[in-house]
């Protein structure tokens, strides 16, 4: 997978971010421009009141100088306030665009991704560490801009009342730089390592609450609690490092920085009785070291920031950098489903997964015509769920081996080959929502007629009728309130309702008994001509009024024909066929 790696890159993406809101930081840092502007003229303004005192004493200019002050303060804290609001709001665009981008990106990603990068982990990214970078644009670009600005304005007019003088009270700042240096690589690390620990936790999370059934019927809570202490020990003694080494830093770098403000006060003291400098001079010497304290001090704050947000651009990068394998090209053929026939052809159809020694399917070759009803059949592994996700392509196969009505599937648009084909996967995922939105998720438009319609059609719908809520059950996280059964004709269901040329089952009925997944394929045969139904079954019974029938072995087509040709032909489907029958009998 792609990684960012090097601080310009890092820079180069920070960039990137925020670039769409360039407005809104030009006007913030404007904001913060003019806010040191104002807080280095007040200092001067203090030094001309106080030396002003030492000529004569007057209420009059004292009121005056009173009223300017305020009034300037109270500008500033306007304009302070708006750079907060204008850079803080960038964060939070920035913060939205990522998730946005993430989100989008994920989806354009194949299946294959998601079973190589756990659930637990994607989710972190796209939200702890989005909202670190979301610090990083709006509070570290805040304090860096105030900082500099805070230099840049104030030291020219320290060095001009008393160089001397300035340049002793600020000696120990390149020490905390140096400082902060030093602690740098450290900061990073730790950070990567409590987001990891982190990311750790939350696939666990993730996973016992997906599979807390089959925890409970195992009786693993004890183990699954003791993991889950292991992870979040591991947690707490990553964020309890990165504490303690914040916590050395921090106060460290606040008291070097108000050792500035003692220097000044034992040189500066001793200045005034010889004349050196004006006690107006001494003051706004006092005043512009403590305005330097803070922004000094939020260094600190600033660099771990920076580390975080540094370590999260490239955990995000490193999904945003991943290409998909399977996308559209400028050669991707648009596919006119009104018109599509539904006739499917493979020709020495091979394909090996990634990593994997030897190939799932070798040389499969067959031709499925418009409207045929065609069973695939073989044993645990013979590559069954390969070809039935290849045909949609879900998997990265090679050009020139599968077709749709003569166009070949690699170089049709994605979403004309997906519209067209109607795809039930074995695992039969459900939506934690309503059973009428679960069946009309492909069409969302659907009335409840057609949900109806098509779940009669699944042999679902007397069942729904029981329920409660009827339509309006809400089936729960991945359809848990549903049996197996109930589960898999409720996504047949969603299936038919999109109406496509093709409908593929990928042993979408496994849960069903015999009789009703016999019924249920009868359905599908009897109705619009244009359809052609591909199914995987385990269930011969079903498989047997199929208008033709593929036996699959080892990643190849060993036998095609009908059940009454190939029952009575030796070979594989022969011994499947009567191995059924007699566990048949045998219950």
């Amino acid at each position: 997978m792609a990684k960012t790696t090097g601080k310009y890159s890092r820079l180069h993406k920070l960039v990137q971010y925020l670039q769409p809101h360039w407005q809104s930081v030009f006007l913030g840092i404007l904001a913060l421009f003019i806010v040191n502007g104002l807080g280095t003229y007040l200092p001067l303004l203090i030094r001309n009141a106080i030396d002003d005192l030492e000529i004569a004493f007057s209420f009059g200019p004292i009121l005056r100088n009173i009223l300017v002050i305020a009034g300037l303060a109270s500008i500033m804290w306007c304009f302070r306030m708006a750079s907060r609001i204008l850079l803080f709001g960038t964060g939070r665009q920035v913060e939205f665009d990522l998730k946005q981008r993430m989100f989008e990106h994920l989806l354009s990603l194949e299946p294959s991704y998601f079973a190589e990068n756990t659930a637990g982990d994607l989710i972190n990214r796209a939200t702890s560490d989005v909202d670190n970078i979301r610090r990083l644009v709006g509070f570290a670009v805040l304090s860096l801009a105030n900082t500099l600005f805070a230099y840049a304005l104030r030291l020219p007019v320290m060095l001009a009342i008393d160089p001397v003088l300035s340049l002793t009270a600020i000696a120990v700042y390149p020490l905390i730089m140096l400082l902060v240096q030093f602690f740098s690589h450290r900061l990073r690390s730790e950070q990567l390592a409590v987001q990891q620990a982190l990311s750790n936790m939350s696939e666990l999370v993730q996973e016992d609450m997906s599979g807390i059934s089959l925890i409970k019927i195992y009786a693993q809570e004890t183990n699954e609690q003791s993991e889950f202490q292991h992870l979040n020990q591991a947690l707490l003694t990553a964020n309890l490092k990165l504490a303690k080494t914040r916590n050395i830093l921090f106060p460290v770098l606040g008291g070097m920085a108000s050792i500035s403000l003692l220097v000044l006060l034992a040189f500066g003291s001793r200045a005034i009785p010889s004349g050196g400098i004006s006690v107006g001079d001494f003051v706004a010497l006092l005043l512009y070291v403590e305005q330097l304290i803070f922004p000094t001090a939020l260094l600190g704050f600033t660099i771990t920031a920076y580390q975080r947000g540094e370590v999260s651009i490239d955990r995000i990068e490193t999904i945003l950098g991943v290409e998909p394998h399977i996308q559209n090209t400028d050669q991707s053929q648009r596919l006119d489903q009104e018109h599509v026939q539904g006739k499917l052809t493979a020709e020495n159809l091979t394909f090996t997964y990634p990593g994997a020694a030897a190939p799932s399917l070798k040389q499969v070759s067959f031709q499925i015509q418009p409207g045929e009803t065609v069973a695939i059949v073989g044993p645990v592994g013979s590559g069954k769920s390969t070809l039935a996700n290849a045909l949609p392509r879900l998997l990265d196969i090679s050009a020139g081996q599968l077709f749709v009505d003569g166009h070949d599937v690699t170089q049709v648009h994605l979403r004309d080959l997906r519209n067209a084909i109607a795809y039930v996967p074995q695992d039969s995922f459900l939506f934690s929502t309503s059973l009428k939105n679960n069946i009309r998720y492909g069409n969302p438009l659907s009335d409840a007629s057609e949900v109806e319609y098509v779940a009669k059609q699944a042999q679902i719908h007397d069942e729904v009728l029981n329920f409660p809520q009827r339509y309006k059950t809400i089936v729960g996280e991945r359809g848990i309130t549903l049996s197996g059964g109930q589960r898999q004709r409720t996504a047949l269901s969603r299936a038919l309702l999109v109406d496509a040329p093709i409908l593929i089952l990928d042993d979408a009925l496994s849960s069903v008994d015999n009789q009703t997944a016999t019924e249920i394929l009868n359905n599908l045969s009897s109705g619009t001509q244009r359809k052609t139904v591909v199914f995987i079954s385990h269930q011969l019974s079903a498989a047997a009024i199929a208008d033709q029938i593929l036996v699959m072995d080892q990643g190849e087509i060993v036998q095609i024909g009908t059940h009454n040709h190939l029952v009575q032909e030796p070979g594989l489907y022969q011994t499947l066929w009567n191995k059924q029958k007699l566990e048949e009998q045998l219950q």
